[in-house]
């Protein structure tokens, strides 16, 4: 460990050397980036002063990769190490940074990257889908924030901010139209009420036509028509900011999500065993489903907050409360294929697998307190509580798989968890140079679990799990000039213990103790040639001591929780943007990361005769099992880059022609805790391009778009218990959009 952290030091002090070196040639255009102010740290600051790795991603970079009806997952690998993927269509995203995170597909399931919106955690993977509309920035903080964001953050946090009301009128609206059907409406309104009061309204719809066939036409598909592929998303927000006084301010939102839509479409026999690669077999506008409905989705969600602030004149106390109500229900052919075809038939699978969700209902409730240190002394500090309540209720069915409709197993699940902790945090500035931050966080935390196979097999499991744990970090940062930042830190990261109760197949429910990471990194934050560009490099080392991993199928529709002994991760994550004058300008990232399973005794099941495991094979009594000691953390990309060029022509009227194409690659990642040949993907990049024309006097702007431009199939996930089943992207879209600022 230590020559690996002497390594990553030596690294970035060299760039740092670099950097602190007068540019050789400055350019005469005058064009700057604008400095970034962040919240990372529960207060506003130049990120340059943020002592860890944190990427922002602004307003106008999240509407444009949307505007082909992309969700949540469309961000992955555009912030460095950040990896988001769904095995459960367009909710129940799984987020992964530096390789950490969760394959678990079901609902119940913890994650160690929390995702965080208008101060609101997210805790349930159920929540984290909801789409994005109104934002004015995101951003990524890499690394474990335990001490400020509580538990399941040994990974990160993604924190979400939409636009909040001001006192000026002001608004827009957005309406895209693309093929595939689809299309994109995006509003909001700031309406100043008073001088004390103001509400912000915003909403979107988005949706898509069906477009994929299901070929075998079974009676619940259109013999004539596309089956699937829609979805329908409505969702709508309102603010409402009222400062009765010059020393309190508060902000109540209410939200709701009424979607509907295609789940995952898994596609039978797509890999061919001896490769990764989709064969002959695979059709992106067929499938062949004989079971699961079309594979339906629905959900709706309401939200209700309130923050509340006063300043004290020497502290502000802050209040947050937030509640979460849901429901959903849906099913899915999961085999993918028909298990009555002909043994020729490019679609047969060995047996039918059709599960769903009857109904699901969540209520997560979430209260926080902290009172921080006002003004720019030397000493700052901010102390707090918080509390996180939640109800779980899912009710799963399993079907016989052939488009029947009355479920052959029913099980009714209900998990209780809670979670309360106090957390205080203190920085000093030593010099004018040189300032120190550390945070501490007790947590205590309860989860358990009830049970009951209510239609098959009788099953009764009740389980509870808790732990307590101290979080904590602490970090330098070091002024060596106005333009040129380092920092260091150390921190401890934890995530409360899980419960995993897939009993619709098995008569066992597994759980897992409580993970933690030791965290190290080390970097640099720049702005280079007379502000015309934004440099940071970070490096990195972690350790997990009992991680927590998920072992899906392995020849049976199975999930099961594991520990392993130990986990380690280092890598160097690269993030910047530059003016390269003449209207031109680029931004990018880059990450490389390893991860590494370190268990020389921890086996698992594998997808047997279908595919070409690598890893050392050991029996165990009449089955065979994996050793996947050494392997890489899965859906853990080695390798992930972004780039995005823009250019702006402006016009004699003052209007101005824009373009811009970005493109993202992830390298290198095993979809599963098994090795094998046909799982272990290579390289998948998309790109898009976007260009228009704008009169920024007028707010109005027109545009085309191309999502996937290239039309590129990469492979995003699969299912292993009893065939080659995988599944993909998004297809190309593109379309026109016009938008209306005000």
């Amino acid at each position: 460990m230590n020559r690996r952290l002497s390594a990553l030091a030596l690294t970035v002090s060299g760039l740092a050397l670099l950097l602190s070196t007068p540019a050789l040639a400055q350019s005469t255009d005058v064009a700057t980036v604008e400095d970034i102010i962040v919240t990372a740290q529960r207060r506003s600051e130049n990120i340059r002063d943020v002592p860890f790795a944190v990427t922002a991603v602004n307003k106008e970079t999240v509407a444009a990769i949307a505007a082909g009806g992309a969700d949540i997952l469309s961000l992955s690998a555009r912030v460095p190490s950040l990896q988001v993927e769904s095995s459960n269509g367009r909710y129940a995203p799984r987020f992964y940074i530096r390789g950490l995170g969760n394959v678990d597909f079901d609902f119940n399931a913890s994650q160690p990257v929390s995702v965080v919106l208008d101060d609101v955690v997210l805790e349930n993977v159920y929540l984290k889908g909801f789409p994005l509309f109104d934002v004015q920035q995101l951003e990524v903080l890499r690394g474990p924030q335990g001490t400020l964001f509580g538990r399941n953050t040994p990974a990160g946090v993604v924190k979400i901010d939409t636009v909040k009301p001001t006192n000026e009128f002001g608004g827009f609206g957005s309406l895209t139209y693309g093929n595939l059907g689809s299309m994109r409406g995006e509003a909001g309104v700031t309406i100043p009420l008073h001088d004390t009061l103001q509400v912000r309204i915003a909403g979107l719809w988005n949706s898509r036509d069906d477009w994929v066939d299901n070929a075998y036409n079974p009676g619940f598909a259109d013999p004539d028509g596309d089956d699937l592929g829609n979805f329908d998303d409505k969702a709508v927000r309102a603010h409402v900011a009222w400062t009765p006084t010059d020393r309190m301010s508060a902000l109540l939102t209410l939200q709701g999500r009424d979607y509907e839509g295609t789940g995952t479409m898994n596609r039978a026999n797509v890999l061919t065993k001896g490769s990764n690669e989709l064969n002959a077999n695979f059709d992106r506008d067929r499938v062949y489903y004989d079971g699961g409905r079309n594979n339906y989705q629905k959900q709706k969600t309401t939200s209700q907050s309130l923050q509340v602030a006063y300043d004290f004149g020497g502290a502000t106390l802050t209040t947050v409360l937030g509640a979460y109500q849901g429901s959903s229900a849906g099913n899915g052919d999961i085999d993918g294929g028909v298990a009555s075809a002909p043994a020729t038939a490019p679609y047969k699978t060995p047996f039918n697998s059709e599960t769903g969700t009857l109904d699901s209902n969540l209520q997560q409730y979430t209260y926080e307190m902290r009172l921080a240190s006002n003004g720019d002394g030397r000493f700052g500090w901010q102390v707090g509580a918080f509390y996180w309540n939640e109800r779980f209720n899912l009710i799963s069915a399993t079907f016989n798989g052939t488009g029947g409709l009355q479920p052959t197993i029913i099980t009714d699940i209900v998990q209780k968890s809670d979670s309360w902790s106090l957390f205080g945090q203190a920085n000093y500035q030593v010099t004018d140079a040189f300032k120190l931050t550390g945070g501490l966080r007790y947590t205590d935390d309860h989860r358990d679990f009830d049970g009951r196979r209510t239609l098959g097999a009788p099953l009764a499991i009740v389980k509870s799990v808790g732990d307590e744990q101290v979080s904590w970090d602490l970090s330098a940062l070091y002024e060596v000039n106005p333009d040129l930042n380092l920092f260091a830190r150390v921190a401890k990261g934890y995530r409360g213990p899980s419960i995993q109760g897939r009993i619709a197949t098995a008569n066992v429910v597994t759980t897992a103790d409580s993970e933690t990471v030791m965290s190290y990194e080390t970097g640099l934050k720049a702005r280079l040639w007379g502000s015309r560009a934004r440099f940071n490099a970070t490096a990195y080392y972690y350790e997990v001591s009992d991680p927590q991993f998920t072992a899906i199928g392995g020849e049976g529709n199975f999930n099961q929780l594991i520990n392993a002994d130990k986990g380690e991760g280092y890598g160097i994550e690269l993030d910047g943007d530059v003016y390269l004058g003449a209207g031109f300008s680029v931004a990018g990232g880059f990450a490389w990361n390893h991860t590494e399973i370190k268990d020389k005794d921890l086996l698992v099941a594998f997808c047997g005769a279908n595919c070409t495991v690598t890893d050392p094979i050991v029996n165990v009594g009449t089955t065979r099992r994996a050793n996947i000691n050494g392997n890489p953390f899965p859906q853990a990309p080695k390798y992930t880059a972004n780039i995005t060029l823009n250019y702006v022509h402006t016009l004699g009227n003052g209007s101005e022609l824009f373009a811009s194409t970005d493109w993202v690659m992830q390298k290198d990642f095993n979809l599963f805790l098994y090795e094998s040949v046909e799982f272990m993907q290579d390289t998948a990049f998309e790109g898009g391009v976007r260009a228009g024309w704008r009169d920024a006097a007028r707010g109005i702007e027109a545009a085309v778009y191309a999502r996937n431009i290239t039309d590129e199939e990469n492979v995003i996930g699969a299912i292993d218990f009893n065939n080659l089943t995988a599944f993909v992207n998004e297809p190309r879209t593109y379309g026109v959009q016009v938008t209306k600022r005000f």
